[in-house]
């Protein structure tokens, strides 16, 4: 089995003659946490929309577990385990944070997703979602309505309700954006402890939550791919340095 999980080849994608994302060859290792970073409008979206087939490549192609899955609709792409959260996952504000995980965990059953089951189908669940709710911290939170959740909380259930669809891959869009330092901090140390036994992709704009976590980091720019490597060296490149500029690029700095 090949070190990396997740592959494109000259992965490309254009919009009326806009070139959103330009021959990108990315590789993910497996087990790590890989963010995908850049300045506004450098495609990072774009490349996750491509990776989630949520868009249809121009060019290019994309190798998961060395299966080449470029055809592959955006259910297909869940089931081989690409879960990509805070877009898929299922977070219903007005049921409890227990329900919300044992909604997301339906599968297991063998049925198509349906809303109001019986409590005696959905009970055969409570062990398990009990048990992803320990995992992101929020078990004591169970009979709470997810709307009552502190933001980053309502961030730790998305995670949840992500991970109960058993992700080999997940794709992490911002996870932190919004947030203040608390909720920062904790949805941080959420991400490391979820990565244990998995592989993550994030999209991430602040460069502590990068430095702190991240393992390998692949910079775009206008949706080309500008540098690749562990922290300390992307930061100091000066390509990098130039491309964030201002204010972003002292973050970039200050982020050691």
């Amino acid at each position: 089995m090949s070190d990396f999980i997740l592959e494109t080849e000259h992965l490309s994608k254009e919009f009326k003659g806009f070139v959103a994302v330009n021959d990108v060859d990315l590789q993910v290792r497996r087990g790590s946490i890989h963010a995908l970073i850049g300045p506004n409008g450098a495609g990072k979206t774009t490349c996750f929309n491509l990776l989630t087939k949520f868009l249809t490549p121009t060019r290019g192609r994309i190798v998961f577990n060395g299966v080449d899955i470029t055809g592959d609709k955006p259910a297909q792409i869940a089931r081989r385990g690409v879960i990509r959260s805070f877009q898929i996952s299922a977070v219903f504000p007005h049921m409890t944070v227990l329900d919300n995980v044992r909604v997301a965990l339906q599968r297991q059953l063998g049925v198509s997703y349906r809303f109001w089951m019986r409590d005696a189908v959905l009970n055969q669940l409570n062990d398990r979602s009990l048990d992803l709710l320990e995992q992101v911290g929020l078990r004591e939170f169970a009979s709470e309505l997810a709307v009552n959740l502190p933001y980053g909380r309502k961030r730790a259930l998305e995670i949840a309700t992500t991970l109960a669809m058993e992700p080999e891959l997940m794709l992490l869009d911002e996870p932190t954006q919004g947030m203040g330092h608390e909720d920062v901090d904790l949805v941080t140390s959420l991400i490391k402890r979820v990565s244990q036994g998995r592989t993550i992709l994030m999209v991430e704009h602040n460069m502590k939550v990068i430095a702190s976590i991240a393992d390998q980091i692949t910079v775009l720019q206008r949706g080309a791919v500008l540098a690749e490597g562990a922290y300390d060296e992307v930061s100091r490149n000066p390509k990098v340095m130039e491309a964030y500029m201002g204010v972003e690029a002292s973050e970039l700095e200050g982020a050691h």
